[in-house]
């Protein structure tokens, strides 16, 4: 099963970083956000991937392009250009397909400019800026259990501020940021059938509104 992981936003709310790098570039330890991610759907055997780039796509080409040089020991013979690697650790045995699906498409017209790299299988997508431990090998079974086009995973996030609960006058409780109680919101892990295209339009089709709505 392939994944499509969007990674082509701008980055607006973590505009400090995201001016010089693209979102998913951001580094968390020694990789940056994209590789964490991939490399959580590879450890469930998924590592064939479509990446869907914009905002400052030759960044992700150019660290896929380079990585194994960067992350291995190598003699290079300048005579004639070959080079021999030396250290295996960095070999990844994963297949990354890198489109450039323009700066201004949004999230739907990514996922319709990726759709001749897709075969007519189902498909795992995400966005390139959330990591998760969502076990994947459930949310497959469970797309395949109920015949549906689409499986979302849903999220109750942590409330934004501290929650009170007040009798008359008086604070009874109060919970500094609790997880809210309802209101689930879009996880952002996906399974997808191809034929969800067909909801999708053109550039401008945001995936979350109408083909999800």
């Amino acid at each position: 099963m392939k994944t499509v992981i969007l990674a082509g936003g701008f980055g607006t709310r973590l505009s400090e970083y995201t001016t010089q790098i693209p979102k998913p570039m951001v580094p968390i330890g020694r990789h940056p956000l994209l590789w964490h991610l991939m490399s959580f759907y590879a450890s469930y055997g998924f590592k064939e991937f479509i990446l869907a780039l914009g905002y400052r796509s030759e960044d992700i080409k150019q660290y896929f392009q380079n990585y194994r040089n960067s992350h291995s020991d190598f003699t290079v013979d300048l005579s004639n250009g070959n080079i021999v690697y030396h250290a295996q650790s960095a070999q990844l045995d994963w297949k990354i397909t890198l489109v450039d699906t323009g700066a201004d498409s949004m999230t739907g017209g990514r996922l319709k400019r990726v759709s001749q790299h897709l075969d007519d299988e189902p498909f795992m997508m995400t966005y390139g800026d959330g990591l998760s431990d969502v076990n994947l090998h459930d949310l497959q079974s469970f797309h395949q259990s109920h015949g549906k086009k689409i499986t979302v995973t849903a999220v109750r996030p942590v409330a934004r501020f501290g929650e009170m609960t007040i009798e008359g006058s008086k604070v009874s409780a109060f919970s500094e940021k609790p997880q809210i109680s309802e209101g689930w919101i879009n996880g952002g892990f996906f399974v997808l059938e191809r034929s969800v295209l067909e909801y999708i339009q053109d550039d401008s089709t945001i995936f979350e509104k109408f083909p999800l709505e």
